[in-house]
This record gives structure tokens, C-alpha cells and sequence, in this order.
């Protein structure tokens, strides 16, 4: 567990696949551009709901998560993105 904490995108991607109902259907994908990484997070259109909650509070929080996770190592800038 503490290597996904360290790794955003080992930490967005166990965060995602506890929240979704189709864990087959859920893809993570990570890019750099410049001093950033992208992860963008595509999922079954019928848990994207659960992925952006309420108010997109669930996707605030996930992106918080990912934030931290990657300023606690001194890595670079993170953005997550959901696709559809």
C-alpha cells in the first residue's frame, strides 16, 4: 500500500477501481507534457457518474489525492483528467 500513496497513478488507479461497479472497463493512462502529468481516467459511461460524484466532489477529492501524493516526493505537477 505505501507504493500506490508514493505513486499517483498506482494511488488514482486503486481509488478508481474501488469506486466503479465494471473494474474490467476502467483504463489509466499517464502522460507527461512539459513539468506535468497527465493521468487521464476513461471508465464504463455508466460509472463516470461515480467517478465525478456529486457537485464533482468525488473528482475534487481525486485530484487532491493525486496532488499530494506527488508533492509528498517532490515529483512534478499532476492533473487527472476523466474522459469519455
Amino acid at each position: 500500500m505505501t507504493e500506490e500513496i508514493h505513486n499517483p497513478v498506482k494511488l488514482v488507479e486503486s481509488v478508481v477501481m474501488s469506486l466503479v461497479d465494471d473494474p474490467d472497463a476502467v483504463e489509466i493512462v499517464s502522460r507527461e507534457e512539459e513539468l506535468t502529468v497527465i493521468i487521464e481516467v476513461k471508465v464504463a459511461p455508466d460509472d463516470t457518474g461515480k467517478i465525478i460524484g456529486r457537485q464533482g466532489r468525488v473528482v475534487r477529492a481525486l485530484r487532491t489525492l493525486a496532488r499530494a501524493s506527488s508533492s509528498y516526493i517532490g515529483g512534478p505537477h499532476v492533473e487527472v483528467e476523466i474522459l469519455d
